[in-house]
């Protein structure tokens, strides 16, 4: 079995591992199985970037990591991978911010990472290459020697041309994916985005999923992204009896709960939630000291300007809703703007009688699968989801809103709340029998299968 190399610009903790969730939680069996390597950054930065990795070994596998240069890493990482591609990947042009010096600085990351990784590497691993942060690694690979099988995965959304090509030099990313013999994308949508813009951006032909390019063949498929269902599930039902979820039952006494877990980010649809809610204590007045709303946005890339103005946007909506709508003895939303351990969230998901996941656009939401996984069997609750989470295309039974309307999400908001146990189990027990099938590790296995029986280069 071909050793698995994992290059993503974070690392789980070793002594972690699974337990960090996100990718961890897809990659940790097969990096196990096949004795494998996880390459990232450390977390550092220094006055040079790091010629070799440090590499520690836990668990039967090897954790590599470099620091990243001190000039470089604010363009890089505020710069150019989260105020340039984020926004464009989000399909959020008024949102970009393009500066060549920030390309710069991210070309010289995605070389530090390839010079430092590629001395590690045997023809014959299975090298994997992972989000947005990384898009030049490919191809810096490829220029190293490599000549292994290669893969590359998009954890976010891809756009159509029209937005791609607002993207000074996007030529550049789009060729070095093709560097990679496979490319997994989470949707069909994104796939067929994908696609498109090679064929429009780079003029070169495309047949069944397969670009070619430079002479080489690139297959494109799609690889929707699962969780550990039944691990998350037996986490809520702990969870749930702990000293934390206890705490939240009486504080909230006989009301039902609706809650929505995100990273504070423009592209989760924060306002239009809150907006709803609000909107839901005017229309359905009936409601008002029957429900509490908990939102956790933790806090995230403070350093980008349009970060610090969403803070301060939801913290005036937040102060107004409560100050129009408050009691002496209800507080009608809860807003928190702190990291909540994921076992505990998993126990509030079990409390909750509603899970507001409401992206603007993502690429798959977890959440919301983590949502469904938690729900007690006897009394589940009921999601609502935007239709332009990736997670849409499997959880139909979620009810469906346009994270653009917050009317909408407020009429899905009643039903949900006022939706009797009967269609609540049927809804849950089809979305949770497909969330049982379409886990992380069978997306990873998916994924590594695909890549293995691509032709050797």
């Amino acid at each position: 079995m071909a050793r698995l190399v994992i290059a993503s610009y974070r690392v789980a903790e070793p002594k972690r591992g699974a337990a960090a969730g996100g990718l961890a939680v897809g990659i940790a069996d097969a990096l196990k199985a096949r004795r494998g390597l996880w390459f990232g950054w450390s977390g550092r930065t220094a006055p040079a970037p790091s010629p070799e990795p440090d590499i520690v070994e836990h668990g039967g596998v090897g954790y590599a990591r470099i620091d990243i240069a001190s000039a470089d890493h604010a363009p890089f990482y505020a710069g150019f991978a989260n105020g340039t591609l984020w926004p464009l990947l989000h399909y959020r042009l008024g949102l970009m911010e393009f500066d060549r010096a920030a390309l710069a600085a991210y070309r010289r990351v995605n070389a530090a990472f390839a010079a430092a990784l590629a001395p590690l590497l045997s023809p014959d691993d299975l090298v994997w290459v992972h989000d947005y942060q990384l898009m030049l690694v490919p191809r810096e690979l490829r220029s190293r020697g490599f000549a292994g099988r290669l893969g590359f995965f998009l954890h976010v959304p891809f756009p159509p041309p029209d937005v791609w090509c607002a993207l000074p030099q996007g030529s550049a990313l789009l060729e070095s994916l093709l560097a990679a013999d496979l490319v997994g994308v989470q949707t069909e949508r994104d796939r067929s985005n994908f696609l498109a813009c090679c064929a429009h951006c780079l003029g070169v032909a495309v047949t069944d999923g397969t670009v070619v390019h430079a002479g080489k063949q690139t297959v494109v498929e799609t690889f929707p992204v699962g969780i550990d269902t039944q691990g998350f599930a037996r986490t809520a039902a702990r969870a749930a009896l702990g000293r934390a979820a206890r705490q939240l039952r009486e504080s909230l006494g006989d009301r039902l709960l609706i809650i929505g877990v995100d990273r504070l980010d423009y592209s989760k649809g924060l306002i239009n939630r809150f907006l709803a809610y609000d909107s839901l204590l005017h229309i359905e007045p009936s409601w008002r000291r029957q429900v509490t709303y908990l939102q956790i946005a933790a806090r995230s890339r403070i350093e980008v300007a349009q970060y610090r103005a969403l803070r301060r946007e939801l913290d005036r909506l937040a102060g107004r809703i409560n100050g129009e709508h408050a009691e002496f003895d209800w507080t009608p939303l809860r807003y928190l703007t702190r990291e909540v351990p994921r076992a505990t969230l998993a126990g509030f998901f079990r409390l909750a009688r509603v899970g507001l996941v409401t992206p603007m656009r993502d690429g798959m939401n977890l959440v919301a699968k983590e949502f469904v996984a938690a729900q007690d069997a006897a009394d589940p609750g009921v999601l609502i989801l935007s239709a332009f989470a990736g997670a849409a295309a499997e959880l139909t039974e979620a009810l469906i809103v346009n994270p653009h309307d917050p009317q909408e999400i407020a009429e899905a908001l009643a039903r949900a709340l006022a939706m009797p146990i009967g269609e609540r189990r049927a809804r849950w027990e089809t979305m949770m029998a497909r969330l049982r099938e379409a886990t992380a590790a069978a997306w990873a296995k998916a994924f590594l299968d695909r890549l293995e029986a691509c032709p050797a280069p």
